[in-house]
């Protein structure tokens, strides 16, 4: 069997709303590679005509513009690949990284020896169509719950996709998760890592928009997701907050950084930290209070 590699070149801003561009568009992986400017691959099978549905694909990148996108080059190339190069190509640019200080993702095919005793692996198979944990907004995210957790909170991940920041979660102590993502494909490749994870045993992961009728509080409610889905999230974050409580905000790349602290702001929520990492930010935040 044979594909059609799509691949767009952009800018990190815009990675992720183009992956969706393109799984929309019936791609059935998705490759990301960061040089210079980031290259997203995307293969389709031979049942589709991606010539047919290039002009769409263009279209929706061009528009991105509207959203406050910056898609770069935004520059669109065709190329065929044979069935083995397709199953193998995206796996070797996955490699063991190590996320923090006592936190590993590795990938589930390797035989990965840790470094340090007090090393706790993340063991991943995010599939040809889920990110593989090792983008630096995960490192982020990743970063803000091993500040934050001291172990025993309830925690819910909002759009967990592979479910990476559940795993971490769980290895941190964290006692009662609640993993949501929109996508039940994503739900279901959560699942396939969480089994992967022994730590992971209890976690509650089920399809659901955003955090719409979910009624029972968290400690902590993290979040990965572009800006233009973060900032309709944080409203139906407020109420779920337990006293003392934090909303851990990743996704955000640098210029939207003021979008997100003007949402948190009109909702009473306090910047408590702000984390960098090259064109990415993460936010910690917190319910106001008399003394503030």
């Amino acid at each position: 069997m044979e594909w059609t590699k799509v691949t767009v070149t952009t800018l990190n801003e815009s990675v992720e709303a183009i992956a969706n561009i393109l799984t929309d568009a019936g791609a059935e992986g998705i490759q990301i590679e960061d040089v210079t400017d980031v290259q997203i691959s995307a293969f389709f099978p031979e049942s589709i005509f991606v010539p047919e549905r290039l002009p769409i694909i263009k279209h929706r990148i061009g528009q991105l513009a509207e959203f406050g996108l910056d898609a770069g080059a935004g520059t669109v190339a065709l190329q065929q690949v044979a069935d083995d190069d397709w199953a193998t190509a995206w796996k070797k640019y996955y490699r063991p990284t190590r996320l923090t200080r006592f936190l590993t993702v590795v990938p589930s095919w390797t035989d990965y020896q840790p470094e340090d005793p007090r090393e706790a692996l993340i063991k991943m198979d995010p599939g040809m169509a889920f990110g593989t944990g090792t983008h630096p907004t995960t490192h982020l995210s990743v970063q803000m719950l091993e500040m934050i957790l001291r172990g025993g909170e309830q925690l819910i991940d909002v759009g967990t996709g592979s479910g990476v920041l559940s795993i971490a979660a769980a290895h941190l102590g964290v006692s009662d998760i609640r993993a949501y993502d929109v996508d039940q494909v994503a739900v279901d490749s959560a699942k396939e890592n969480f089994a992967l994870n022994p730590v992971t045993k209890g976690i509650d992961a089920q399809p659901n928009d955003l955090l719409n009728g979910i009624a029972v509080p968290a400690d902590v409610i993290v979040a990965n997701m572009l800006t233009e889905v973060l900032v309709p999230m944080i409203p139906q974050a407020k109420p779920l907050l337990k006293p003392n409580g934090h909303l851990l905000l990743a996704g955000i790349i640098n210029d939207k950084e003021a979008v997100i602290r003007q949402t948190l702001a009109a909702n009473e929520l306090i910047v408590q930290e702000t984390l960098y990492m090259g064109d990415w930010v993460g936010i910690i935040a917190r319910l106001k209070t008399d003394e503030d």
